[in-house]
C-alpha cells in the first residue's frame, strides 16, 4: 500500500510542476503584449517626428530653391546690357582703318594677357601686323582708353570700355565694346543738348536706348562684328563728352524703352517739325508702322491734301504750333538750276527746266519727284534721296529766326514746295520754300522740349509722338 501512495504522490507532484510551468508560460504571454504596445507606440513617435524632420527639410529646400532662382533672375534681369559701337574716322576710309592706337588710362590687355600696357604706353595696331582678331581690355573700363583711328595722337578720343579690332579685307575695323547704359551716356548730349528740358532729355534717352536695343536684336552691324555705328547711320556716338545733365536722364530712365506687341519700336527721332510729323512710308516702306501716325505738333490739325493747300500750309507761321519760334520751322533756298544740272548729267536729260513733286507722305514730306528736264526726265524715290540731290551745300538757308545757315549736306527737310525763277522761258534758278529739320517721322526733339516746358512728363511725351506704345524694361529681352 505505502508503494502505491508514493506513486501517487510522484504523480500528483509532476502536475504540479507541469501546471506552474504553464501558468508561467501564461504569464509571458499576457506579458508580452503589453511590452509591444509601447514598442510599438514607441516606434510610431519616432517615426512621426522622422516624418516631420524629413518635411521640414523639404520645405526648407523648397524656400532655399525658390530664393536661388529668384536670385537668380533678379541677377539676370539686372545684368548689364551690353553693345558693340563700330568707330568710324567720318573720313575717306570710313570703318576700315590702316592704323589704330590706343591708349590707356590704366593698364591694357591685350590677347586675355599676351601682352600689358601699362598705362599711358601706347599701342599701335597696322593693317599689316593685326591678326585676324585683337582684344584690348582695360583694367578698369570706366577709366577711359583713348583711341585714334589715324594712329596720330592728334586724333585721339577716349572711350569707355573694351575694343576689339578685326583684319578685314578693307582694313582694320575697330569696335567699341561697352554697358548700354555707359554708351547713352555719350550718345544723348551728342543727339540733343543738354540744356533742353529734363522730361525730354529723359525722353531721347528711352528714344536712344530702344533704337540702340531694336539694332541688337535685328543684328543689322553683324558683317562688321558690331550692333550699331557711331555716325547718323545709326545715332551719334561721343560726339559731344557725357553731361551732368543728360547723365541724369540715362540714370532716371535705367533700362526703359519703348515697346509695341512686346518689341522694341523703331523709335526715330528728328529735329524740328513742320508743324506736323511723318510716317515711315516717306523710306518707301512696304507697310507702315501703327505706332508711327502723322501727328500735329501743337497748333490747329490741317490735312493739305492738295498742292495748293500743303503750299498754303507751310509758305505761312501758325501762331499756335509748338515749334513756331524755332529757326528750322521754316526756311527758304535757291538753287541755281545749272547747279542740279550738272547733279543729273548722268541721266542725259538736259539742262533741267522744272521740278514737280509728284507724291506726299501723310506729314506732307515729299517722296517721289520729277526732274523734267531739256532732252527728258527723271524720277527720284524716297525722303533721303530728294533732299541728297537737292542739297543746299554752300548755298545760303534763311531760317524762321532770321539767321542763315551755309553748310547743309542735305536739304534741311523734304517738307517744302518748288517755285522756278525764270528769264523768259528758261528757269535759272529754284526756290524751295520748306519747313522742319530732318526726315520728320517720330518724335520732334524740340517738339518734345516746348511739350516738357508745358510740364509733361517723358511718358506724355513718348504717347504724344508714338501710339499704341508700352513703356518696358530692355534687360527683359536678353
Amino acid at each position: 500500500m505505502k508503494r502505491k501512495n508514493d506513486a501517487a504522490e510522484l504523480i500528483l507532484l509532476g502536475f504540479g510542476i507541469l501546471l506552474l510551468l504553464l501558468l508561467f508560460a501564461v504569464k509571458r504571454r499576457l506579458d508580452a503584449p503589453e511590452g509591444t504596445t509601447e514598442s510599438r507606440a514607441e516606434t510610431m513617435e519616432n517615426k512621426k517626428q522622422e516624418e516631420e524632420t524629413i518635411q521640414n527639410m523639404k520645405q526648407e529646400n523648397a524656400v532655399f530653391l525658390n530664393s536661388q532662382k529668384e536670385e537668380k533672375k533678379e541677377t539676370t534681369a539686372a545684368g548689364p546690357v551690353r553693345i558693340r559701337v563700330l568707330l568710324t574716322d567720318c573720313g575717306e576710309r570710313g570703318y576700315a582703318q590702316e592704323t589704330v592706337s590706343l591708349r590707356g588710362n590704366v593698364r591694357l590687355s591685350l590677347n586675355d594677357g599676351t601682352y600689358i600696357a601699362s598705362p599711358q604706353e601706347t599701342v599701335c595696331v597696322t593693317e599689316k601686323e593685326c591678326g585676324e582678331v585683337l582684344h584690348v581690355t582695360p583694367e578698369d573700363e570706366s577709366a577711359g582708353t583713348a583711341v585714334s583711328l589715324t594712329g596720330k595722337p592728334e586724333d585721339e578720343t577716349v572711350y569707355p570700355g573694351s575694343f576689339v579690332i578685326y583684319k578685314s579685307e578693307e582694313g582694320l575695323l575697330v569696335v567699341n565694346e561697352l554697358d548700354l547704359e555707359m554708351y547713352l551716356r555719350y550718345v544723348v548730349p551728342s543727339e540733343m543738348p543738354s540744356s533742353y528740358e529734363k522730361e525730354a532729355l529723359k525722353a531721347q534717352a528711352v528714344c536712344a536706348r530702344t533704337y540702340a536695343c531694336a539694332r541688337i536684336r535685328e543684328k543689322t552691324w553683324e558683317n562688321y562684328h558690331a550692333d550699331v555705328d557711331d555716325s547718323v547711320e545709326s545715332q551719334v556716338y561721343h560726339n559731344m563728352e557725357a553731361q551732368p545733365e543728360t547723365d541724369a536722364a540715362v540714370a532716371e530712365t535705367e533700362g526703359k524703352i519703348i515697346t509695341c506687341g512686346g518689341e522694341p519700336i523703331q523709335a526715330y527721332f528728328f529735329s524740328t517739325s513742320c508743324g506736323k510729323t511723318s510716317t515711315d512710308e516717306v523710306w518707301n516702306t512696304a507697310e507702315t508702322a501703327e505706332y508711327l501716325k502723322s501727328v500735329t505738333v501743337g497748333g490747329e490739325k490741317q490735312e493739305p491734301e492738295t498742292e495748293e493747300a500743303f503750299a498754303s500750309f507751310i509758305t505761312k507761321r501758325d501762331s499756335t504750333s509748338l515749334e513756331v519760334e524755332d529757326g528750322w520751322y521754316r526756311w527758304q533756298v535757291t538753287i541755281p538750276a545749272d547747279v542740279l544740272s550738272e547733279r543729273a548729267a548722268d541721266q542725259k536729260i538736259g539742262e533741267i527746266t522744272g521740278i514737280e513733286v509728284r507724291r506726299r507722305s501723310a506729314g506732307g514730306a515729299a517722296e517721289t519727284v520729277r526732274i523734267e528736264g531739256e532732252k527728258g526726265s527723271m524720277e527720284i524715290e524716297g525722303e533721303y534721296q530728294i533732299r541728297k540731290f537737292l542739297s543746299a551745300k554752300g548755298w545760303p538757308i534763311q531760317k524762321n529766326d532770321g539767321t542763315v545757315s551755309c553748310e547743309m549736306e542735305l536739304l534741311p527737310s523734304a517738307c517744302f514746295i518748288v517755285v522756278p525763277e525764270k528769264e523768259g522761258e528758261t528757269a535759272v534758278s529754284f526756290t524751295f520754300y520748306g519747313g522742319g529739320y530732318g526726315h520728320g517721322v517720330g518724335m520732334s526733339q524740340n517738339g518734345a522740349k516746348h511739350l516738357a516746358e508745358q510740364g509733361k512728363s517723358y511718358e506724355e511725351i513718348l504717347r504724344y509722338f508714338y501710339q499704341n506704345i508700352e513703356i518696358g524694361d530692355c534687360r527683359s529681352l536678353f
